[in-house]
């Protein structure tokens, strides 16, 4: 026996330097870096919510969620009273916007919605203690609605750590966090209702849907599963009166973790494409095509020069798997396509004359692949674009390939393109899927010509 308790204090005395010389020697410094959640085996088997304890999930969560305030400036046209006393300039507006933001390293880098910070002139954040900070804004991806923000505090900030949102499953408890109609600090729990839920026709097309009550002021705020662990950034609501209607809405954590990465990194989001158009199916389009399968990507068109040229994938390919990730529809391959960035390989699985093939794929940078419709070249607008046409969004005119077009050549060339049949040209993606429904049928563009000259032309 007193052997047996000696063993027993050697062991321990032994993990107890073991452990210490790690803290001193070699625990790392979490200055700038993201944080992961450990893989966690345990499952909830028949758990009500009566017998989860859902607080320490709450109060190390609540303590890394920030208020943020942001405050805008605009000018307005003067009024009748400012004209009668001859002023006859515009008048300047300040605005005061407010939502939350979510603290994911421990020296003050915060994520946030797009929408909440968008045309800040001034951002400020309250933590849960009261402190205050000026907040400058490090980069967007107004595509998917996200934003990063840092601020400098003398000390260590408390943090949420990254989970896996491809892991949470339909049912599982999840926790919203932040400060609806600047109540600081509000928790509410709910379940996950959906996953890959598809809202729009571009940006964010995989959202995670909770009945967790969420509310104007929640937008920037953390969705975190029973552990505390970060799954979602709570985005928006569907509701008819704008206030909670029993919906929610979340950009999934593994998305936001890759667009703050490459917004550190890189100062702009990398993105990857496959090189794929056509839609997701379902019986009719199934019955259309002549096909059995109901579910799965259905490869219409590939993009010239693409990884998807490259590899081998062709029109009637079905994509039913990339990676490990089964692929039902548009939603679950843009939601994995979107968290990888340009010259990641995955593996494409697909269905061809019934049998499966898998190949792999190389993801091309999208700002090198450009879109062809009835003999025009398409490619999205720069930097330089922008300033050069004072424009927000549109696509460019690269290349006319067409003779019936010759007569135009001087006008399309470099021209920029604002619209499409009225629709808002935003971006390459948007317009691609708008034309492909066109097939070979004419389209009315409104253009912006090098010169600055605007047209109207059916093309």
């Amino acid at each position: 026996m007193k052997k047996f308790g000696s063993l027993v204090f050697v062991s321990l005395f032994s993990g107890a330097v073991t452990l210490g010389a790690y803290k001193f020697f070699l625990e790392p410094n979490n200055a700038g870096k993201i944080t992961l959640a450990s893989t966690n085996y345990a499952k909830n088997v028949s758990l009500g919510a009566e017998n989860i304890d859902f607080t320490a999930a709450a109060e190390n969560t609540v303590h890394a969620v920030v208020h943020v305030k942001n405050v805008s400036v605009s000018k307005v046209p003067g009024n009748i009273i400012d004209f009668m006393y001859g002023y006859r300039g515009d008048r300047e507006q300040t605005q005061i916007g407010t939502g939350s933001g979510v603290i994911i390293t421990e020296d003050g880098y915060i994520v946030t919605n797009n929408h909440v910070i968008q045309d800040a002139t001034e951002l400020e954040v309250t933590l849960n203690d009261n402190k205050s900070y000026k907040a400058k804004l490090v980069g967007t991806d107004s595509k998917m609605d996200i934003a990063l923000l840092k601020v400098d505090a003398d000390e260590k900030l408390p943090y949420v750590v990254f989970g896996d949102s491809d892991a949470i499953k339909v049912g599982e408890w999840v926790l919203a966090v932040g400060n609806p109609y600047n109540l600081n600090s509000t928790v509410t729990a709910g379940i996950v209702s959906a996953k890959a839920r598809n809202l729009s026709n571009n940006g964010i097309q995989s959202f995670i849907q909770t009945d967790a009550a969420v509310n104007p002021g929640n937008s920037g705020g953390a969705l975190v599963n029973t552990r505390g662990e970060l799954v979602g950034i709570n985005t928006m609501i569907s509701s008819p009166t704008g206030s909670y209607a029993g919906y929610s809405f979340a950009v999934p954590s593994n998305l936001t973790r890759k667009i703050i990465e490459d917004l550190m990194q890189f100062g702009n989001v990398q993105r990857g494409v496959l090189g794929v158009e056509g839609g997701e199916l379902n019986s009719n389009y199934a019955k259309e095509l002549g096909i059995k399968e109901t579910q799965g990507f259905y490869i219409n068109k590939i993009t010239k020069n693409s990884g998807a040229e490259k590899a081998g994938l062709t029109k009637g390919d079905i994509i039913v798997q990339l990676d490990d990730k089964k692929i039902n529809g548009f939603a679950e391959l843009s939601a994995y396509i979107n968290t990888k960035r340009p010259n990641d390989i995955i593996q494409v699985s697909v269905l061809r004359d019934g049998k499966q093939k898998t190949l792999p794929v190389k993801l091309t940078k999208k700002e090198i692949l450009n879109y062809e419709f009835n003999g025009i070249e398409f490619e999205d607008i720069d930097a330089s674009d922008k300033k050069q046409f004072n424009i927000k969004e549109g696509i460019k005119i690269k290349k006319v390939n067409n003779p019936e077009y010759a007569e135009y050549s001087d006008i399309l060339d470099g021209a920029v393109i604002l619209s499409i049949d009225g629709n808002k040209a935003k971006d390459m993606e948007t317009v691609s899927s708008y034309l492909a429904k066109k097939e070979n049928q004419k389209a009315r563009y409104q253009i912006i010509s090098k010169n600055g000259q605007m047209y109207s032309i059916i093309m």
